[in-house]
């Protein structure tokens, strides 16, 4: 396992390196799609405590698969 220590990056898990997309809305105007509307997609990062006593912040993903090999 890979751990990716960001220092200035708190919207990045520190586990898998999962970052923020940009994801664009499709709106149907007229008959024809207008794709303008852009947004930022966060993942889903939350705090969590490692086995060696480091909070780092992680997505849910990771979170899951590390509680999956602790038992």
């Amino acid at each position: 396992m890979t751990i990716y220590y960001y220092t200035n990056m708190s919207r990045v898990c520190q586990i898998c390196g999962k970052k923020s997309i940009m994801k664009r809305k499709l709106n149907k105007l007229r008959g024809k799609y207008n794709p303008t509307p852009k947004k930022r997609k966060y993942p889903n990062l939350q705090w969590v405590t490692l086995a060696d006593g480091k909070r780092v912040k992680a997505c849910t993903k990771c979170i899951r698969t590390l509680s999956k090999k602790k038992k």
